[in-house]
């Protein structure tokens, strides 16, 4: 696919994405992806078996994340605490679900040294059971609750076929964790968080999802509810960015978190889950990503302005001081500013390498520029370069950079909105499905019914958007596209193709 959202064949752009030295989107996007995650210097492979290893650029992109969403957390009242990678055996299998839904992906520690454990241990895939065991020992009374928890951390699932990011055998994410004393409370922390979790994608990483609850067949292991957001990546395919599960009173009973009502009843507490994931810099990647490479999106980028001093050996270090006190004036403002020093290294691949990595914005400084009281400015969203005053480029930058914010959800959120069609017939939705689409369409609720089309299209439902969704959200009675049973829900449920 080209820059602009087409899937027509460039030959311009393709010419030009080989200096980069990345597979055009349009001529095989899995290649793409793969080649710019490695390129840009996000992750690499690693020795141990499905897992990356994720270098520095990827690793202050992730901090950027958690930066953001701990303050988050911590304003709306929760707190952060640290649980055990490893979990009994024992505790995953008290709730059946669960452990059902589990089981495939489990990596079990059986030995310590030589010797065999009499009950092997889990690397945590999550920890609802284990944080459900201690919950039981520090929950005694009402007035104790409600329980705001989460973590960051590591968990661990077995993966058939990973992708950095994406899918892969260790990965990294926060988990929260809450119980309260009653269904509404509970259920009020699940949209909460989802809500935390939308605007974080819209306002932090121009990311347009689609806010909305899991059908039957597609709920967290063990959940009564799973809520999710949903996201278009450029090959048409859904990405499923974040989670937040009521999960009733399951785990509750399971673990005996139970407490004393005002009345002096015994009753099991109400618990939820919810979190993001390391898969959310695949979304921003194949999101926001074009021919040549990454466009980082400047919120939450770990480099937002690359200055990049233009000049001869005799005057390079000159204009590498030159450079440095541009920076400090832009950093001045609280942008984030890297200062290209690299000697020996030819302008135009300094341009190449920056524009691969998605840097926002590039500032190219040299002695005729210097002498003018000039800079030259290329935002990565443009094929244009702009002289302007020095002045004038710095004390604008923060606008620009929202501007560029602005550009790409408008990019993102038009090329979703084009590729989401309604469908009444089967055959118009296997087309639509086929062709790389999203498809809204009626829909029975029976779960055979969604595994029939699961089989003949590899289409699964995403979610069934929520009444007040930015997207998607007209009512309506209909017909389930597949069976001609009445639909379920009210409104079109949102199938598509995954990662």
């Amino acid at each position: 696919m080209t820059q602009d959202g087409g899937k027509k064949d460039n030959k311009g752009a393709q010419g030009k994405a080989a200096q980069y030295g990345v597979t055009p989107q349009s001529v095989d996007f899995n290649d793409w992806y793969n080649e710019v995650v490695k390129k840009a210097d996000l992750a690499d492979n690693s020795p141990v078996a499905g897992a990356m290893v994720v270098r520095p650029y990827g690793s202050a992109l992730w901090e950027n994340i958690v930066r953001w969403l701990d303050d988050r957390f911590k304003a709306t009242g929760h707190e952060s605490l640290v649980f055990p990678t490893l979990i009994p055996m024992g505790f995953i299998m008290k709730e059946a679900d669960h452990v059902e839904g589990f089981a495939p992906e489990l990596f079990t520690v059986s030995k310590i040294g030589t010797e065999e454990l009499a009950e092997p241990y889990v690397m945590r895939p999550t920890s609802e059971t284990i944080i459900g065991h201690m919950w039981s020992g520090w929950l005694n009374s009402y007035r104790d609750l409600p329980f705001l928890h989460y973590q960051w951390g590591s968990v661990f699932r077995a993966e058939l076929r990973t992708k950095a990011f994406l899918r892969t055998s260790e990965f990294f994410w926060h988990e929260g964790h809450t119980a309260h004393a009653d269904e509404p409370e509970a259920r009020g922390e699940v949209r909460q968080m989802l809500d935390i979790y939308h605007e974080f994608c819209r306002d932090v990483l121009a990311l347009p999802v689609v806010r909305g609850e899991k059908t039957a067949s597609e709920r967290f292991a063990g959940a009564v509810a799973t809520y999710s957001i949903e996201g278009m990546m450029r090959d048409g395919k859904a990405l499923q960015s974040g989670t937040s599960h009521y999960l009733g009173q399951n785990f509750s009973r399971a673990f005996d978190v139970k407490f004393q009502t005002r009345e002096q009843k015994e009753e099991y507490a109400h618990t939820t889950s919810w979190a993001i994931s390391s898969r959310i810099i695949g979304a921003i990647i194949m999101t926001h990503g074009d021919d040549f490479g990454l466009i980082m999106p400047p919120r939450i980028a770990p480099i937002q302005v690359v200055v990049i001093p233009v000049g001869r050996k005799d005057n390079f270090d000159a204009m590498v001081q030159e450079a440095e006190q541009l920076a400090g004036e832009l950093r001045a403002l609280g942008l984030r500013v890297k200062v290209d020093k690299r000697d020996g290294v030819t302008n135009g691949f300094k341009y190449n390498d920056w524009e691969l990595k998605g840097v926002p914005v590039r500032i190219e400084l040299g002695p005729r520029d210097l002498e003018q009281g000039v800079v030259v400015v290329k935002g990565r969203n443009s094929e244009e370069k702009e002289t302007l005053e020095r002045a004038e480029a710095v004390s604008g930058m923060t606008a620009r950079l929202d501007g560029i914010h602005d550009w790409l959800l408008e990019r993102a959120t038009s090329f979703m909105l084009e590729h989401t069609l309604p469908a009444d017939t089967y055959d118009a939705f296997q087309e639509a499905i086929e062709a790389g689409n999203w498809v809204r369409a009626y829909h029975c609720a029976q779960p055979e019914c969604e595994k029939a089309i699961k089989d003949d299209t590899k289409a699964t439902t995403r979610n069934v958007p929520l009444d007040d969704a930015e997207f998607f959200n007209e009512q309506g009675e209909g017909q389930c596209v597949k069976c001609g049973q009445p639909s379920a829900y009210g409104k079109r449920v949102i199938f598509g193709r995954q990662y």
